[in-house]
């Protein structure tokens, strides 16, 4: 690799893993900051949805249009509406600016990734690195970015509770987490400043310019299809991301910020550690398999955490679910890269990413609903659970004879 491709591409780690940690540095605190406002549980739901829904059509603008317009300057875009969707969650209380300013701007209410980032972060390191070492730079991706959501969720936790243990309100604690989200977004922005031009396309006319749609022609039909069972698998986990289960855990058990915090950064190591390990398991059984076969066991260990009595016994199961439910991440993320021709890999990243954000946006809005029935508070968990199984198996179905390169080649 060379010297400015290896600058560039670890620029783009280091950028993954400033926004990870403000993901999860955010997730822990943000239902709960939106509850001590005085939001209703289905407002913050309606919220969160919208926030998810306005990220999925930010998204589709700036990626559809990376490559023409510059994917530094998109990637600059995404960090400075992270800083103003930070800035004004911190400083108001009107409903109405902050479904603007979720709608607007990059807002992660998951500690997942969010935003264009992924897809064009994803586009420049398929150019800059060698094919034969794509799923092993995927998987060191994701295990940097679970590390540092990881990192996120208990330094956003311990920072609200010290805070409210230092004569603080719960809702000053969480304003400061939110401030602090925007000033992370700055550092990001600062980060992306040092890419250099090697990051940009080296432009290439598709085969048939006249039948392109999102800039896919020959792989269409694969990314169409894969985009749905992406976007199924990511309503089911919108029912269940983290700031949503950090609170069912705080009502349910009534476990502390500082606590919930100590938990979503042992599942996230955990998370991190399964998405490294998901390469040499797919070098062995193949992407689809290591996808499909760590994914199902994860989802019936999911189903199972408001079965448990007990809080400790819950995130137990929780835990144990981490463990190997990411282990789909780098294996997707390579299986899409490799099975759609070269000159459609930023398309086809982008198209599954947002398919996979607008998926996501709209299960918040029916879990807040849920939460705030009693006799369907621990719904969403198995919702997510059992849709997730049903992902699972389609995805086999579908596309366990049709192999990437490497494994053709073996």
């Amino acid at each position: 690799m060379a010297s400015e491709h290896l600058r560039d591409a670890r620029v783009i780690f280091g950028a993954r893993i400033i926004r990870l940690f403000s993901y999860g540095f955010l997730s822990i605190a943000l239902f709960l900051y939106l509850s001590a406002r005085g939001f209703s549980d289905q407002s913050i739901g309606l919220l969160l949805t919208l926030t998810l829904l306005g990220d999925a059509g930010i998204s589709l603008l700036l990626t559809t249009h990376a490559d023409r317009a510059g994917r530094k300057r998109t990637l600059l875009i995404g960090a400075a509406l992270m800083i103003a969707a930070g800035i004004i969650f911190a400083s108001t209380e009107n409903y109405i600016l902050l479904v603007l300013a979720g709608i607007i701007g990059v807002l992660s209410p998951s500690g997942n990734e969010i935003g264009p980032f992924l897809s064009v972060e994803q586009a420049a390191l398929a150019q800059l690195i060698q094919d034969t070492n794509r799923t092993r730079i995927l998987a060191w991706y994701n295990l940097v970015g679970s590390f540092a959501t990881a990192v996120g969720a208990f330094a956003g936790g311990a920072l609200a509770q010290f805070l409210q243990n230092h004569g603080w309100s719960a809702l000053d604690s969480y304003r400061a987490v939110i401030f602090g989200y925007a000033l992370l977004g700055g550092v990001l922005f600062a980060l992306f400043l040092l890419l250099t031009p090697a990051v940009e396309i080296m432009r290439a006319p598709l085969a048939d310019a006249t039948n392109v749609l999102f800039g896919l022609t020959h792989s269409r039909n694969i990314v169409f299809q894969l985009a749905t069972l992406f976007a199924l698998d990511a309503f089911a986990g919108g029912f269940v991301v983290q700031s949503i289960v950090a609170y069912w855990f705080n009502v349910k058990f009534g476990l502390e910020p500082a606590t919930l915090g100590a938990i979503f950064f042992g599942a996230n190591l955990l998370a991190g550690i399964s998405a490294l390990s998901a390469a040499r398991i797919a070098a062995r059984i193949g992407l689809i398999n290591t996808m499909v076969f760590t994914h199902l066991p994860s989802n019936i260990l999911l189903i199972l955490v408001p079965l448990m009595p007990t809080a400790w016994l819950a995130v137990t199961m929780l835990l144990i679910r981490f463990s190997i439910s990411q282990m789909d991440v780098p294996t997707r993320q390579s299986y899409t890269l490799a099975v759609v021709q070269p000159n459609e890999r930023s398309a086809a990243s982008g198209v599954t990413t947002i398919a996979r954000s607008l998926g996501a946006s709209v299960a918040p809005a029916l879990a807040g609903q849920m939460l705030a029935l009693p006799l369907l508070f621990s719904a969403p968990f198995f919702l997510a659970g059992g849709l997730k199984i049903v992902y699972d198996l389609l995805l086999w179905r579908k596309f366990s004879a049709l192999k990437p390169p490497e494994e053709r080649a073996a």
